[in-house]
Formats: structure tokens, sequence, C-alpha cells
């Protein structure tokens, strides 16, 4: 990977994000939305549009690395995206981490009542790995190689959670998303985002070939667990709590396996 994959990158991932978002809030003006839960063959064709919004992060990532030759097409960007191959402990990490970040949430508030039945989970792993969860086959696979061999860990993760930040924010505007009802904290989602970007990091430095698909995998599974929950995540003492403990999370993490490394 290199800087001149790492521009094109980020320059065709937000053209197609903000091009596509830029359309479909316009056309909201004359009534499109977003639906979550598709019904009818019409609903699905309405959400085309902004599955390409979704996907524009892996679409990027497809066609600049082949692009440059770092790929030589689209069976080997898969494989390396979906390489399955690692250690257990690695998706024992992720796993953790999700427990942690929700189990701090309910330590803070004391309790939990679930909005959604948890079978409602495994329903959303499918979907959820195209629509969320392929978001990764940019952010991981071209952006936090180069930056964190560039800037380091911390600097890193900052720098791809602000980018991450602004590719989101369209989401707070588009129709029938979470983000524009109001359901999620436009504040609060900032500083969950900047705070799985330091996992992502630590993720990144201890995985080994399969460090895409593993915070694809958490990424996907955070998807289907955040409706379970519903708004429990939404609280001030809650998301300072939860996402400072997963910040600290991810840099002993590092720090441990840097040292065992050493």
């Amino acid at each position: 990977m290199n800087k001149k994959c790492s521009i094109q990158y980020i320059v065709l991932t937000f053209s197609i994000a903000y091009l596509v978002s830029g359309m479909l809030i316009v056309l909201g003006q004359s009534g499109y939305t977003v639906y979550n839960w598709v019904h009818t063959f019409q609903q699905f064709l309405m959400n085309i549009p902004f599955s390409i919004y979704i996907l524009s992060p892996a679409i990027a990532s497809y066609v600049v690395l082949k692009k440059n030759k770092k790929v030589t097409g689209l069976k080997e960007w898969l494989k390396t995206v979906f390489y399955l191959k690692n250690s257990v402990f690695l998706y024992l990490f992720v796993t953790a981490g999700l427990v942690l970040y929700f189990g701090v949430h309910i330590a803070v508030l004391g309790g939990v009542k679930l909005a959604l039945p948890f079978y409602t989970f495994f329903l959303s792993i499918p979907g959820g790995i195209i629509i969320g969860g392929l978001e990764e086959a940019g952010w991981m696979y071209v952006l936090q190689p180069e930056f964190d061999k560039k800037y380091g860990f911390v600097p890193a993760c900052v720098f791809v959670g602000i980018i991450w930040a602004f590719w989101h924010i369209p989401l707070f505007f588009i129709p029938g998303t979470n983000h524009c009802a109001g359901t999620i904290h436009f504040w609060m989602f900032q500083i969950q985002l900047m705070s799985f970007s330091f996992f992502r990091g630590a993720v990144y430095r201890i995985a080994g070939k399969s460090y895409v698909f593993v915070f694809l995998l958490f990424h996907t599974m955070f998807n289907a667990v955040s409706p379970i929950f519903g708004t429990m995540t939404m609280t001030w003492r809650g998301t300072v709590a939860a996402n400072s403990v997963m910040i600290l999370f991810s840099i002993i993490t590092v720090m441990i396996h840097n040292k065992r490394k050493r």
C-alpha cells in the first residue's frame, strides 16, 4: 500500500458517497425514504441507491487496489477481505470487545430492558455483513495499514476515525435512516466512531492475514446487537464510560502486543 492508493481511495469513496447521498437528500424533499425493513419490490428498488452509498468504501477499495495492481481481480480481493483462517483468539477478542462495550453501558445504567428479542441478532448477521460490515473492505484494508505505517497507532486511529465520521454525516440527513429519525444522537455517535476506530487499530496490530475480516465481523455484530439494546446506548454517562473503556482497552492491547513482539 502507498500514499497514492490512500488518496485515491479517500477521493473515490467520498465522491461516490456524497454524490449518492446528496441525491437522496434532495429526493427526500419529494418523498423518498430509506426502508429499514423491506416488504415490497418497490421498497427494495428504492433502497438500491442507499446501498451504493453504504458500499462506497468497499467499491472504492476494489477499484483503487485493482487500478494500482495491488490485487489481480475480484477473486483475490474477496479472498483477502474474507480470509477466515486465523487463531480462535482473534474471534474471541472482537467478541470480548462487543461484550465489554455493552457490558459497561449496562453497568452504568444498572440494568437493561431489551428492545428486541435476542434471536434477531442472528437474523441480522447475513445482511449486516453486506450493509455495514463491508465498509471495512476499505477502512481496514486500505486506510488503516497505510496510516498506521506512516503515523503510528494513536495518530492513525484518530485520522481514520475523523475520516470515518465525515463519511457517516450524510446518514443524519437521508430520510428513513435511524440517524435522520433522531434515534441516534449525532455527537454521541461521533464519540462511538472514534473509540471503534481505536479498536480497529488494535485489531489490525494483533491480527494476522485475517485482520480485515476480523474487524468486519465485529462491525457486523455490533450493528446486529445495537437494535436489541435500543436507545440504551444513547445516554451521555454510558457513552463516555463505554467508549473511554474501549479506547483504553485498545491502547493497552497494543502496548502488550508490542512488548511481546519485542
